[in-house]
């Protein structure tokens, strides 16, 4: 009687552990497509240099904009928040500039890009003057990537926006001085000195 509990026991330990090491799969359900949706982030890069007509990026002053110099500008949509980053290198060393997105291509002069790209559109606003109303013309609304170049002339900034775009802006435009934020001067930022099409 002994001998048989004993065999029935050594069997039962045996199960458990055979059980135990082979454990079934678990299974997962994937997240639904709508929390995990992501917009892959976009990449446009120029090399600045004088106008043309199927050029990408143009300079309108080389002083400023040197021709070689280069601009890259990523853009990331996700969950209701968009981020968007510029990159430059060979720029005027130690300098600021002004810097926005804007809603037409580059052309052959600055104002072919159009007004700055808003979230929110000025009512009151037209390509010129553009909006200077800093309830509209404001870093929140609007995409501000100013800069300031280290002493290669490289330089780096990012927005990021608790919004997505609504129409995608056609190009970033790089200005001669910082943005301003006083009313009747909100968003403007002197001359346009360079212009860079987004693909």
């Amino acid at each position: 009687m002994y001998r048989s509990t004993g065999l029935f026991l050594v069997a039962a330990a045996a199960l458990l552990v055979t059980s135990c090491a082979d454990p079934k799969p678990e299974t997962s359900t994937p997240e639904s497509s709508a929390s995990t949706a992501v917009k892959p982030a976009s990449m446009t890069k120029g090399t600045f240099g004088p106008y043309t007509a199927d050029g990408k990026a143009v300079t309108y002053d080389p002083a400023v904009v040197p021709p070689g110099a280069t601009a890259s500008v990523g853009i990331t949509e996700a969950d209701g928040t968009t981020i968007v980053t510029l990159e430059t290198q060979g720029l005027v060393p130690d300098r600021v500039y002004g810097a926005h997105l804007h809603t037409k291509p580059c052309g052959e002069t600055g104002k072919a890009a159009g007004p700055h790209y808003q979230h929110e559109h000025d009512p009151a606003a037209k390509a010129s003057p553009p909006s200077v109303d800093p309830s509209y013309a404001n870093p929140q609304n609007e995409v501000w990537l100013d800069l300031t170049t280290d002493s290669q002339g490289a330089g780096t900034s990012k927005s990021t926006q608790q919004w997505t775009f609504t129409a995608k802006p056609q190009s970033l435009i790089l200005h001669a001085k910082k943005t301003e934020t006083a009313p009747g001067k909100a968003g403007t930022a002197g001359d346009r000195v360079a212009c860079l099409t987004i693909s």
